[in-house]
C-alpha cells in the first residue's frame, strides 16, 4: 500500500513529528510551494503564503487543504469546488490573540479608556471579543456587521456612519470578500477617513487590501484623524514604508500570533486532515504542551497606583505592541522574518494577578487574566 504524503508550511507550529508515524510529511516554505511539490501528496497543510488554486492542485492527488488560519483569501474557493478538493480554515483560532494585541494598542494610548467610544467593524469570532474587551476597558461599544444585522435583526448594531461620527477609535475585522452582497475589498475609503473624528484613531488587523490605503494616508496627512495602527497591508511582505513609517503602531501581520492562537490553528488542521485521511488516532489531536511565556507568568500590582496604570502595566507585561512596531520600523526587509521567526506569546489566561485595587482586578479578570492563581 502506497504510504500517505502530506505537504505542510514549514512554518506551522507544533507540526512537525504529528503526521510522520502515519505518513510521509514534506515541510516547504508556503511561498515557494509548486504544483511539482503537491502532485503526489495527499494533504497539503497551509497558512497564507500559498497560494491554494487550479495552477497548484489541478492533476494532483490531494484530498483536502487545511488552512492553519482564520483567513482563507488565499483559498480560491470555486478553484476547490470545481477540483472536488475539500478545504478547512481554523475560524476563531486566534480571536484571544487579536483580542489581547487591540487591547494592547487600546492602552498603550495616553489616559483612560473608560467612557470612550470603540467601533467594531465586523463581529465575528474575533470582533466579539475585541467588543468584550472594549467594554471591560470601560468603553462604549458600536458594532457593525451588516451580515449580522440582516441574519439577527438591526437591534445591537449601527451603520458605518455612526461609527465614523461617534468613536474614538475604530478596529476593522472582516474577512476579505470581493463580491457578494457585502464586499469588503477596499470598503473604506476617502469620505470614511475624512468623517472621521480629529482625534480618533483607526486600527487594522484583518486584511490591508480592505481599505483605501493611499486615500488613508492622504486623511492621516491632512489631518483628519489622529493615528492609526495597522498590522496588516497591502502587497506583503513588501509594504508602503511610507504608511509604515506615519503609523503610530506599525506591526507585520502578528496580531493573531500568540502561542495558544497558534496551537489552536494547528489542532484544527491536524483534526480536519486526519478526518479526511481516516488517520483516527488523531481525530482529537492537540499539543501535549504549550510552552511557558518568556516573562513571568505572575503579575504583582500596587493598588495605590491609578486603576489605569494597574491595567496597562498588566496587559503590556503579557504583550506591548511597542515591540513589535519597533521591530518592523527598524527592519521592514525583515517582514517574512519577524512573522516566521515570531516570539512565545502568550494570552491573559495564562498570567495570574496578585495584588491591585478591586477595579483594576474587576476589570482584568473581565479580560481574561487569573485573580491570585484562581481564588
Amino acid at each position: 500500500m502506497e504510504k500517505i504524503k502530506i505537504v505542510a508550511d514549514d512554518k506551522i507550529p507544533f507540526l512537525k513529528g504529528v503526521f510522520e508515524e502515519y505518513a510521509e510529511v514534506v515541510y516547504l516554505p508556503g511561498a515557494k510551494t509548486t504544483a511539482a511539490d503537491v502532485r503526489d501528496a495527499d494533504a497539503l497543510i497551509t497558512r497564507t503564503r500559498t497560494r491554494c488554486c487550479k495552477g497548484l492542485l489541478e492533476n494532483s492527488r490531494v484530498k483536502c487543504v487545511a488552512t492553519a488560519t482564520i483567513g482563507y483569501d488565499h483559498i480560491n474557493t470555486d478553484d476547490m469546488a470545481a477540483l472536488g478538493i475539500p478545504w478547512s480554515n481554523a475560524p476563531g483560532c486566534n480571536a484571544a490573540s487579536v483580542a489581547q494585541y487591540i487591547t494592547s494598542v487600546l492602552v498603550s494610548f495616553p489616559g483612560s479608556r473608560a467612557g470612550e467610544t470603540l467601533g467594531v467593524i465586523g463581529v465575528g469570532h474575533v470582533g466579539k471579543l475585541v467588543a468584550a474587551a472594549g467594554k471591560a476597558l470601560g468603553m462604549r461599544v458600536l458594532l457593525n456587521d451588516p451580515p449580522r444585522a440582516e441574519a439577527e435583526g438591526e437591534t445591537g448594531f449601527v451603520s458605518l456612519d455612526r461609527i465614523r461620527e461617534e468613536a474614538d477609535f475604530v478596529t476593522l475585522h472582516v474577512p476579505l470578500e470581493r463580491e457578494g452582497k457585502y464586499p469588503t475589498f477596499k470598503m473604506l475609503g476617502k469620505s470614511f477617513f475624512e468623517g472621521m473624528k480629529k482625534s480618533a484613531v483607526f486600527i487594522n488587523s484583518s486584511r490591508g487590501e480592505a481599505v483605501e490605503n493611499n486615500e488613508l494616508k492622504e486623511a492621516l496627512k491632512n489631518g483628519c484623524l489622529k493615528d492609526i495602527v495597522l498590522d496588516v497591508w497591502e502587497n506583503e511582505p513588501d509594504i508602503d514604508r511610507e504608511l509604515m513609517t506615519l503609523a503610530r503602531f506599525a506591526t507585520p501581520h502578528i496580531a493573531g500570533y500568540s502561542t495558544d492562537g497558534k496551537a489552536n490553528g494547528t489542532s484544527m488542521s491536524v483534526q480536519r486532515v486526519a478526518r479526511a485521511l481516516g488517520l483516527a488516532a488523531l481525530e482529537n489531536w492537540r499539543p501535549a504542551q504549550v510552552p511557558a511565556a518568556l516573562v513571568s507568568q505572575d503579575i504583582l500590582l500596587d493598588e495605590k497606583q491609578p486603576e489605569p496604570d494597574q491595567i496597562r502595566k498588566a496587559v503590556l507585561h503579557t504583550y506591548n505592541v511597542s515591540d513589535d512596531d519597533w521591530k518592523l520600523k527598524s527592519f521592514p526587509e525583515q517582514f517574512e522574518k519577524l512573522r516566521g521567526n515570531y516570539f512565545i506569546r502568550r494570552e491573559f489566561p495564562a498570567y495570574s494577578i496578585r495584588g491591585g485595587s478591586a477595579g483594576a482586578r474587576q476589570v482584568l479578570a473581565d479580560l481574561g487574566f487569573i485573580l491570585d492563581g484562581g481564588k
